[in-house]
């Protein structure tokens, strides 16, 4: 079986969505021309350490157990297990508590299935992820990514690094950039 090497948020599920979801339910709002800004303090106009302590509160919150699946996701991943025989490694910044992965774990085999990820390492609320892909360093593995310097870490460590396109990566230059999950499946299997 081959592996895919893949981050969950705003690749395989839509943190961003359930994130403001969330934070318009405790009174929280954007800050106006905001959609296309990553980092969530400048979005909602609050401190950075505010915004840290949100973002853990909510990652370990019942809700990180039902995110729902970003854009074409779930078609396109089961077709590539189903019709290929790929396997998924999940990388995840999501946080150390063991609450919150398990949750997390379920809304993916829920979402997914229960055979398609055959490995989860999870991570700190907002941890970087270059000794987790060290592991994989010059296997050549496609690593699917929202975030720009992850996937640089991943192209660098001598992975096929590829970005999920969002507002805030939509100029990136040194990793191709896939606007669904269909051309990531498209780009792997050679269409």
């Amino acid at each position: 079986m081959t592996v895919i090497l893949t981050d969950v948020d705003g690749v395989l599920l839509n943190w961003e969505y359930a994130f403001h979801t969330w934070m318009k339910h405790h009174g929280y709002e954007t800050v106006k021309g905001s959609e296309y800004i990553y980092d969530m303090n400048k979005r909602y106009g609050i401190s950075l350490q505010e915004k840290n302590k949100l973002i853990k509160h909510f990652n370990e919150s019942a809700a990180i157990g039902f995110l729902p699946p970003l854009r074409d996701a779930v078609h396109y991943v089961q077709k590539l297990h189903r019709e290929h025989g790929y396997v998924f490694h999940v990388i995840t910044s999501l946080s150390l508590d063991p609450s919150a992965q398990r949750l997390r774990t379920m809304n993916l085999q829920k979402l997914f299935g229960e055979n398609i990820f055959e490995r989860f390492v999870y991570l700190d609320t907002g941890a970087d992820k270059d000794e987790a892909l060290a592991e994989y360093k010059g296997s050549g593995l496609l690593w699917v990514e929202d975030k720009t310097e992850n996937a640089i870490v991943g192209k660098n460590l001598g992975l096929d690094s590829v970005l999920i396109e969002h507002g805030h990566n939509m100029k990136v230059t040194d990793v191709p950039l896939m606007k669904k999950w269909k051309d990531v499946y498209e780009y792997e299997v050679g269409l």
